[in-house]
């Protein structure tokens, strides 16, 4: 199964086991709980889904990579300890407590966080001295003499043999304990986790165009060629820094992350060509309605590749004016429903306003800061927190500075600009994608163009919910277009099969 597919088995499971009755107890029987244990080439996603789980899920994380684990590392190191029964006294051979057991204490002292998952990466690939450990632990939760705490869920990862020569292929015994899941490379799935956290347009467009350079594992006679999904995604963060630091991104950096030279040389062209297409097309002007007559006329000639690197254009910068007004809409509801509280305490309770602000805030400031001692908030997460924090901050100093009986009013009149600011940005959005959309008929009429550029916005998770929260004119009436030509479609194909 794609990757998309094997993370909501992988929450699904954990959801289950995590599950209590009405006691308490768990649904299921922790002997039950068998651990999770990803199988799949390496670079697609396997240790990614596990943080996204855990901060989805409000729990924690403790990771561990079980290559550079020994038998006493993972099982504690022997100590002497005196025992008697009866009047006969003996010494007696202890461990110390497991370094992956103890970690997920540790983890807990510090964060608060009595529930997660203990991630071991690589599983099959320990050492032969701790390999006959794994059956037990995979069975009773159990390094040694010490348990994984209640609460925990173990979660493994690892790679096929063909991927690395230190495997130990598990026996029928040790896979009849496991839940294996068997994880394939799928461009769609990945895309879709891409355009989540705004991958540069120039690796989206290009995979778009040529999705079989999306995943390659080949060996040849110079050694192993290969390009994963790891790769592109941090080459997309190397690449949006040496931008903003006006650094050239050439072939050599290219293939420090794309190691294969033939795709690590066609993507280096290709993002060339891009960079081209930017200046070329003037996207700017397009958006906000300049003269772009030449830019229609070379876009009607440009061959397949060029026009749909033109959408993809279209696309970021549409999906960036739209990040914006998402991010601050999610922080404006936030914000609402703290107001509202705060507006019951003051108006009923006869509370201050500027204290109950502060308390919101001490709160919240609290909540982050356990957050990123857990290690699983996304950075857009966090961002987004350390905005509330900030508007918060904005309102207490209004509230601060002048009557004190007025204080919850300006606020509230605050709150009001900001709102209806929000729908100004929202509506110069709207605009920008009604020009877009006049652009792509104007270049392409109604062809496939102006089918990926629709149908993008509709399969991109911040374009989707900026369409359900603001609505748009433009985008509906060319959605509704589409629909009814493909019904056309489909009418015409059965009339054919018919032979009328």
């Amino acid at each position: 199964m794609h990757i998309a597919r094997a993370k909501q088995q992988v929450k699904d499971t954990i959801e289950a086991y995590l599950a209590t009755d009405d006691h308490g107890l768990p649904l299921l029987d922790t002997s039950r709980q068998r651990p999770v244990f990803l199988v799949g080439a390496p670079g697609i996603g396997k240790t990614a889904i596990m943080a996204q789980i855990a901060s989805e899920l409000g729990i924690g994380l403790v990771s561990y990579s079980m290559t550079h684990h020994t038998r006493q590392s993972a099982l504690g190191l022997p100590f002497i300890e005196k025992e008697s029964y009866g009047d006969f006294e003996y010494e007696a051979s202890e461990y110390t407590m497991s370094e992956i057991i103890a970690s997920v204490y540790t983890y807990m002292k510090t964060t608060g966080v009595e529930r997660g998952i203990l991630f071991l990466d690589e599983i099959n690939c320990v050492s032969e001295t701790l390999y006959p450990s794994m059956l037990q632990f995979l069975q009773f939760k159990t390094f040694g003499r010490h348990k994984v705490p209640d609460g925990w869920i173990i979660a493994c990862a690892g790679n096929p043999p063909e991927y690395n020569k230190s495997v130990h292929e598990f026996d029928i015994v040790t896979l009849d304990r496991v839940k294996k899941i068997v994880v394939e490379p799928d461009y769609e799935a990945w895309k879709a986790y891409a355009l989540s956290k705004d991958t540069h347009p120039a690796i989206l467009t290009f995979l778009d165009i040529k999705k079989n350079r999306f995943y390659s594992v080949e060996a040849s006679l110079e050694g192993k060629a290969f390009v994963t999904a790891r790769g592109w995604d941090d080459l997309s963060d190397m690449i949006t820094v040496f931008e903003k630091l006006n650094k050239p991104v050439d072939y050599d950096l290219i293939v420090q992350y794309v190691q294969s030279e033939p795709i690590a040389r066609e993507f280096s062209a290709y993002y060339d060509l891009f960079n081209k297409y930017r200046e070329d097309y003037r996207v700017d002007e397009i958006l906000e309605g300049g003269a772009i007559e030449d830019v229609v006329e070379r876009a009607q000639a440009a061959e397949f590749d060029e026009r749909l690197s033109l959408v993809g254009l279209l696309l970021d910068a549409i999906s960036g004016d739209v990040q914006t007004i998402m991010d601050a809409t999610d922080v404006l509801v936030v914000v609402r429903d703290d107001l509202r509280a705060v507006k019951v305490a003051v108006q009923e309770q006869g509370q201050d306003t500027v204290e109950e602000l502060r308390a919101v805030r001490l709160r919240k400031e609290s909540k982050l800061e356990m957050s990123l001692a857990t290690g699983v908030l996304s950075k857009a997460k966090r961002l987004n927190a350390e905005r509330e924090l900030h508007a918060l901050d904005e309102l207490i100093l209004l509230a601060d500075t002048g009557d004190t009986g007025e204080a919850f009013a300006r606020v509230e009149k605050e709150f009001a600009n900001k709102a209806q600011g929000l729908k100004d940005d929202a509506a110069k959005v709207e605009e920008r994608l009604a020009r877009a959309f006049e652009f792509v008929e104007a270049a392409f009429g109604d062809q496939q163009e102006l089918l990926v550029f629709t149908t993008e916005l509709t399969s991109r998770t911040v374009t989707a919910r900026y369409l359900a929260q603001y609505g748009s004119p433009s985008y509906f009436a060319h959605n509704e277009d589409m629909i009814l030509s493909e019904r056309q479609r489909d009418l015409r194909h059965r009339i054919e099969e018919l032979g009328l």
